[in-house]
């Protein structure tokens, strides 16, 4: 019963069509049918009609007052009536069915009411036409003629309502089921048991869960890397290193995300020594996964940082381990990975080395343009500022007064396969010492993470500032190849006596994605690490070449494995000492 409660009211809307259609045909424009005065409103009409054979046809209309708010009518003289016009519907010379609403001649799809006509004609097959396959939509039709439209089209839709309820369910068939229900009734038992089971467990989780806000992203670098070559490889043993590194990223509006991330590690850079045994002081070959290491595996919040749009603007705010690639484009697509284990394995041919200039707590802000980017016109502006010692309230320290670089780069956006950035750091430097490429070190630091001694190192007795300017491109001819460089220049100026100098970087990699299998990565990169030539006190003036391959397979979607080789040519900018090659096997877990 409830089955045929839900067909007829499915079948239901040909009702409202039929009421929507006969209706506005009702109050339409009346088209004059002969040059006499009708004030009663009587004529010779074409009727519409439809009937069991759904047509409509052409009759001679008896001259009934139309007014019947004057005239009263019994029931059996209105029955009578309805009767009389679908009857004569059925004697008349009408047309066929139509199948389709575009057979009228007359009726257009502007049409107000075209889609109510089409459901009728197309889909309920209950409205036809005149023989001269008109439909004369804007004709006036009396109670009669609608009753019998609408008595038709509810023929049509008991027709069909027992047509669909023809292949119902049978007794046999209840039968059947039971007799089925009570043969497995320990397996549905058991079932529903389980299913109540999870439900529990479900609850329970729940209400128990970590967070609503915050998931945790995570990633596990397992390497195991030796250097080669003259007194370096002496004196340098095989490692196993690891670290890893846990995201708690929480979002509280669903745009915005912070960051909080505890990191731990024990890998070391490789000691290089020169021809003499003496140490070679240099951040050459420095490896990813070695920034930022605890050294014992000791956990600390290594990256406190909160992304927010302000209506168009990206907002950026680092409370502790910010550096300029969290927030500004590097154009250095598959050899970025932010210091991960899925990029380039050193962090020379990840990124340009002037985003390495300073880091710790600040804010920054990338603004778009509407209009969109070329080769003359940036996409978007970012500016930014990090403090090294922002903590620190002693002299000459905190967000103001200490060691800080603040940077700002135009993004040139040229279609989707072309990406250039033109950038200035400017950066200031304390008395006490310390590298240009810090990566937020600070005063007196020991941190270098990329360059030469020449390039990193700053004057312990006066401070300094430097002003660093930087070109990079990414260029992607095709989904299986990128092409991307960078090439920077740093000023230096001492504020005493000989502590100016002039540094360069500069590299160009290669990387072909997919290469082999879906989410494989080949990549090759080339160029010179941070150098610097005839400062005094510093020997070498020798460009140190930096070549690199690595070959990431992807094992599964968390799971990587990326052998790679790093060549280092004149270590320490000299030529006397003999060149170092670093063999890496980097094992990747994310979750």
């Amino acid at each position: 019963m409830s089955h045929l409660l839900w067909k007829t009211l499915v079948l239901s809307p040909v009702v409202l069509g039929v009421t929507v259609l006969v209706s506005a045909r009702a109050i339409a424009t009346e088209v004059a049918g002969s040059s006499e005065d009708i004030k009663a409103k009587t004529a010779q009409t074409e009727a519409p009609m439809s009937s069991d054979a759904s047509t409509f046809i052409q009759t001679e209309q008896p001259k009934v007052n139309q007014l019947l708010v004057a005239q009263k009518t019994d029931d059996n003289q209105v029955l009578e009536e309805v009767n009389r016009y679908s009857t004569e519907g059925k004697n008349q010379n009408s047309l066929s069915q139509v199948t389709s609403v575009s057979q009228f001649s007359d009726v257009q799809p502007t049409d107000w009411a075209f889609q109510a006509l089409q459901s009728l004609v197309e889909r309920y097959g209950c409205i036809a036409g005149y023989p001269n396959s008109t439909y004369r939509g804007n004709r006036a039709l009396t109670r009669y003629e609608f009753a019998a439209g609408l008595n038709a089209c509810l023929d049509r839709v008991n027709e069909l309502i027992a047509t669909a309820t023809a292949d119902l369910v049978t007794k046999q068939d209840l039968a059947t089921l039971q007799r089925l229900q009570e043969e497995f009734s320990a397996e549905l038992a058991t079932l529903r048991g389980r299913v109540d089971a999870v439900e529990a467990r479900t609850a329970e989780l729940e209400a128990n869960q970590f967070s609503t806000t915050t998931k945790l992203v995570g990633e596990a670098i397992f390497a195991v890397s030796d250097i080669f070559g003259g007194n370096t490889g002496d004196a340098n043993n095989t490692v196993f290193q690891d670290r890893v590194r846990l995201d708690l990223q929480t979002s509280f509006t669903g745009k915005d995300v912070l960051h909080t991330r505890l990191a731990a590690g024990n890998a070391l850079a490789f000691n290089q020594v020169d021809n003499a045994g003496v140490p070679i002081n240099t951040a050459e070959g420095t490896q990813t996964f070695q920034i930022g290491s605890s050294v014992n595996n000791s956990v600390n919040i290594d990256w406190l940082a909160y992304y927010v749009p302000i209506g168009p603007v990206e907002a950026y705010f680092a409370a502790t381990g910010g550096i300029h690639s969290d927030y500004v484009a590097t154009n250095n697509p598959y050899f970025e990975d932010f210091d991960g284990g899925n990029g380039a394995l050193s962090s020379f041919a990840s990124e340009s080395p002037i985003y390495r200039i300073g880091g710790g707590a600040g804010a920054a802000l990338t603004i778009p343009f509407s209009s969109g980017g070329s080769f003359f016109k940036p996409s978007s502006l970012t500016v930014g500022y990090l403090a090294s010692n922002a903590n620190n309230p002693g002299a000459n320290q905190g967000l103001l007064e200490g060691n800080y670089a603040a940077l700002g780069q135009l993004n040139f956006s040229v279609g989707d396969r072309l990406a250039i950035a033109a950038t200035y750091v400017h950066g200031y430097h304390g008395a006490g010492g310390g590298n240009l490429f810090d990566l937020g070190g600070g005063l007196g630091s020991a941190n270098r993470v990329v360059g030469t001694n020449q390039a990193n190192t700053l004057s312990t007795l006066s401070a300094s500032s430097s002003n660093s300017y930087g070109i990079e491109a990414a260029f992607r001819p095709s989904d299986k190849l990128s092409i991307s460089g960078f090439v920077s220049y740093h000023d230096i100026s001492g504020f005493g006596a000989g502590d100016d100098y002039e540094a360069w970087s500069y590299g160009l990699g290669v990387a072909l994605p997919d290469f082999g299998k879906k989410g494989n990565v080949l990549g090759i990169f080339a160029g010179a690490e941070p150098y610097s030539f005839n400062r005094p006190g510093f020997v070498g003036n020798d460009i140190p070449y930096h070549f690199e391959g690595f070959y990431k397979y992807r094992v599964s979607d968390n799971i990587s494995i990326t052998p790679g080789v790093i060549w280092l040519t004149s270590p320490g900018q000299s030529s006397a000492n003999d060149d170092a090659i670093i063999g890496t096997l980097r094992t990747t877990f994310t979750f």
